[in-house]
């Protein structure tokens, strides 16, 4: 596939559960006149057998996807196919999906609505090897990096308090209730209590999902806190 320049054009695989949104998606690359969009896919299911049969030089990625996450689906494509780079374009622009893209391994991380020049410009630069996260994006991408435990779980769970943050973060480290009670001096009716807040905040129905969510923002990788 050759772009109009002359040059080969970069296939890109569209992941994005919306029709509408895909289109409008499509033809902005596409106009560009080096960009071929060579798949859509509509759920992280799909993405797997996409890029091993189209050998795309990138992928964009949606987050909110039917089935699952688009983290789980940028995981499994830089664990099968390392070379394809993955630029995520979601609705989300908090702290947590940022910071979670970046540790599933995406190249650049773009909110919708972005300008036709900004995407095309992260398209380029991520299908080259390069990273995009936004100017605005940056400095924020910074403060979570330099940020740990408790304190990253502040930044990225906004809508917990500091003890229910305390609380994740031992989650995430593989504690159990009692343990948890016993390292914050609580009772573990108290520690149930949290957990429950928790769940309902984070929208999880388990403590596994609850794990699952804190360690895609980099909780629980370092030993418990002593006292």
């Amino acid at each position: 596939m050759v772009g109009e320049s002359g040059s080969a054009a970069l296939r890109i695989v569209i992941v994005d559960d919306h029709p509408l949104f895909r289109a409008g998606l499509r033809a902005a690359l596409e106009s560009a006149g080096d960009i071929a969009v060579v798949a859509e896919v509509e759920t992280a299911a799909a993405v797997p057998a996409a890029v091993a049969e189209h050998r795309p030089d990138l992928v964009v990625m949606d987050l909110n996807l039917p089935d699952g996450s688009g983290l789980e689906a940028t995981r499994a494509i830089i664990a099968d196919s390392p070379s394809v780079p993955v630029l995520v374009l979601t609705m989300s622009d908090d702290d947590g999906s940022l910071l979670a893209a970046m540790r599933a391994g995406a190249g650049g991380y773009l909110v919708k609505g972005a300008a036709r020049d900004e995407v095309l410009h992260a398209v380029r630069t991520v299908a080259a090897g390069g990273a995009v996260f936004g100017a605005q994006t940056v400095p924020r991408l910074t403060a979570l990096l330099a940020g740990g435990g408790r304190r990253g779980a502040e930044r990225v769970f906004p809508e917990l308090t500091d003890r229910e943050c305390e609380v994740l973060d031992l989650l995430a480290r593989g504690m159990d209730n009692r343990r948890i009670a016993r390292r914050l001096f609580l009772a573990e009716k108290t520690v149930r209590n949290h957990i429950t807040h928790i769940f309902e905040k984070l929208h999880v129905g388990t403590r596994a999902e609850a794990v699952a969510r804190a360690r895609d923002v980099g909780l629980g990788a370092d030993p418990p806190p002593e006292h």
